[in-house]
């Protein structure tokens, strides 16, 4: 016994000799970055904030990792940045610090700390060294009586913001240790838990039960499997899962391997270099089939291709705009590929997931999916299927087991701004559009960006809509419009008949003798032509000339392929426009075309007068992918909701 009281003393010895070490690395580190190298201090953070509510939570479970510091600026000083001992080892500091140490390596340190959190961060008022010890030994959680300090609310902090986001979230669910990036998650999470209905609950409120049932057992095995590589949090992985998977009672071990593919999935689309977005088409090549994609084709094998539709062909322009290219396809490359259609694709993930399901089963090599409703269904099948390989019409990133296309859009909407800034008479220009969190904004603002260009009075009113088909909806947003002077709205609409395609359009408002506003004839619209591109994807394929085209385990591809390769262009009245207009219109359309402009090029101020693009740059297509702002001449709020 007394041997190995002695072994445990001189562990400790050692374990505190070595803290102290990295300790004193640790701060030499922090002040060659010109650091001071010690540990926060609340104290002194909140010195010039505004407090305006302390909030105790009660006892609950702290991660290590968000214990970032002390309450007392005196305290800090005796460790290092990381929460490292900096003391001596014949200070009554490292005596009570291995003592600690030896109730840790024995039993555990069980005694709960006293912490105040300050912005989802922890500062410690009682419990320094136990932290400070399961710090050293890269301990997960320990239990804390926590207190809240919450800041005056600032719409001008994105932090501030993104904080009071979180207050509203866990206020709602009593789940207060969930963090995401972005304040929209916040709300995307709430949604999915309003509509949680777990069975059985177990006595539990249902948030308790994802709590305790879900979240939970996906936090260990997603750690397990080395979640802490990913710049991410833990809410951004386990939101993206319940994407992908949807939200059952309670996530089980063998659902593990789910994880695991979705981990490859984030891993990768974190490295910003193994992300290939192929903005210009490619030549068609001729390679050997054989040694190029064995797996997919073979010289005496018909690759067989699905085309899956949300709607009908009889009833949707979209569908039919993806049929014809279909046909195109087809009729071109007959002797080489075997093409089919299924229609009618339900949005519900879980059910498009099964009809994806039950398709894949029938052998095809090649799926295309061309509604971005169901991306999540298709990643799912995706990840499911690995020798089929996935396309979905989205404009999203791709995935490792999925290639995503579309057009940019948003060089089709910059001239239909142009055109509707030389039309407008009262300079209100209404818009009418159903919100999700992509090209949507970045559409609404290329559209109001080409109205700026030829006319700086000009303003845009946007109304947001569930339901084109809502005739009494549709009145009332029209009626609205012209309230505040609309002469002209841009909205989703059929072309020229429904053969055309169902697509962004520019329509005067019209107003008969008793004042009851309607939509006149379009008179420009966006027009679409998918042959071009499944053409040119499946002769490649079918060539053996495969890569660049697929995603892989060492890059994801999507394709934006613009005005310059056909498969976007606009219809618009050349009769109507005066001769210096439709001259202007089709010099800036070949400007666009010969990449001689940029439709988001800079400075660009959004509403708030915030400055989102300099001068002389240009937005990214990843930050054109994700806007989540409007341009200075639009009016209007991007809705709360994911």
């Amino acid at each position: 016994m007394a041997k190995q009281f002695m072994e445990i003393n001189n562990n400790v010895f050692e374990e505190y000799a070595s803290a102290m070490k990295k300790a004193r690395n640790e701060q030499l580190r922090g002040r060659s970055k010109g650091e001071e190298g010690y540990l926060q201090s609340l104290d002194r953070i909140i010195k010039d904030k505004d407090i305006v509510a302390e909030v105790p939570l009660g006892i609950k479970s702290i991660p290590i990792k968000k214990i970032l510091g002390t309450y007392y600026y005196t305290r800090s000083r005796d460790f290092s940045s990381g929460f490292l001992p900096l003391k001596e080892q014949n200070t009554e500091f490292a005596e009570k610090w291995k003592s600690l140490c030896k109730s840790h390596l024995e039993e555990g340190i069980r005694d709960p700390i006293k912490v105040y959190e300050f912005m989802n961060k922890y500062y410690v008022m009682e419990g320094n060294k136990r932290v400070s010890v399961l710090k050293y030994f890269d301990g997960y959680s320990i239990e804390g009586n926590v207190t809240r300090l919450i800041p005056k609310k600032d719409e001008t902090d994105r932090e501030n913001k993104l904080y009071y986001e979180f207050l509203d979230f866990s206020n709602k669910t009593g789940i207060y240790d969930i963090w995401f990036e972005k304040r929209i998650f916040f709300r995307e999470l709430l949604t999915y838990l309003e509509e949680y209905r777990p069975d059985p609950l177990e006595g539990r409120d249902k948030f308790e039960h994802f709590y305790k049932k879900f979240y939970i057992p996906f936090r260990i095995a997603y750690k397990d499997l080395g979640g802490d590589q990913l710049k991410i949090t833990t809410g951004d992985a386990i939101l993206e899962y319940i994407r992908t998977y949807g939200l059952s009672n309670e996530f089980k071990f063998e659902r593990r391997e789910r994880v695991k593919k979705l981990f490859e999935e984030l891993l990768l689309a974190q490295d910003v270099t193994k992300v290939e977005i192929q903005t210009e088409p490619f030549e068609v090549f001729r390679g050997n089939v054989i040694t190029s994609l064995t797996n997919l084709v073979t010289s005496t094998k018909k690759l067989n291709v699905a085309f899956l539709y949300e709607k009908d062909i009889d009833s949707s322009a979209w569908a039919y705009t993806h049929e014809k290219g279909r046909r195109f396809a087809q009729n071109i490359l007959s002797d080489k590929i075997n093409t089919c259609y299924f229609d009618n694709i339900p949005i519900d993930d879980n059910k498009a997931y099964e009809k994806i399901k039950e398709i894949a089963e029938k052998e095809f090599d090649i799926i295309f999916t061309t509604s971005q409703k169901n991306l999540r269904a298709t990643l799912r099948a995706a990840l499911k299927y690995e020798d089929i390989k996935f396309f979905c019409c989205s404009p999203v990133q791709a995935f490792k087991n999925m290639s995503t296309y579309f057009g940019r859009s948003h060089e089709a909407m910059y001239l239909l701004g142009m055109i509707a800034g030389t039309m407008t008479k009262s300079n209100v220009i209404g818009c009418i559009e159903q919100y999700s969190r992509t090209s949507v904004i970045t559409g609404i603002n290329a559209f109001a960006l080409g109205v700026k260009s030829v006319n700086d009075s000009a303003k845009i009113n946007v109304i947001w809509t569930d339901d084109y088909e809502n005739v009494e909806k549709k009145m009332n947003d029209i009626n609205q419009l012209a309230e505040v002077g609309a002469d002209l709205v841009l909205k989703r609409g059929v072309a020229e008949g429904w053969m055309s395609g169902r697509n962004i359009a520019l329509y005067p408002i019209e107003c008969d003798k008793e004042l009851k506003y309607t939509f006149g004839e379009y008179l420009c619209t966006i027009k679409w032509d998918w042959g071009k591109f499944y053409e040119k994807v499946l002769r490649n394929i079918t060539n053996g000339s495969w890569k660049g085209i697929f995603s892989t385990e060492s890059k994801r591809v999507s394709f934006m392929w613009g005005m310059d390769s056909g498969i976007i262009d606009i219809r618009y009245p050349k009769n109507r426009m005066s001769f210096q207009v439709s001259r202007t219109i089709k010099l800036v359309r070949q400007a666009i075309i010969d990449n001689k402009m940029h439709t988001f090029e800079g400075p660009i101020f959004d509403n708030e007068n915030v400055l989102r693009v300099g001068e002389n740059d240009y937005a990214s297509y990843n930050k054109m992918l994700y806007m989540d702002w409007f341009v200075e001449n639009v009016t209007g709020e991007i809705p709360k909701k994911y």
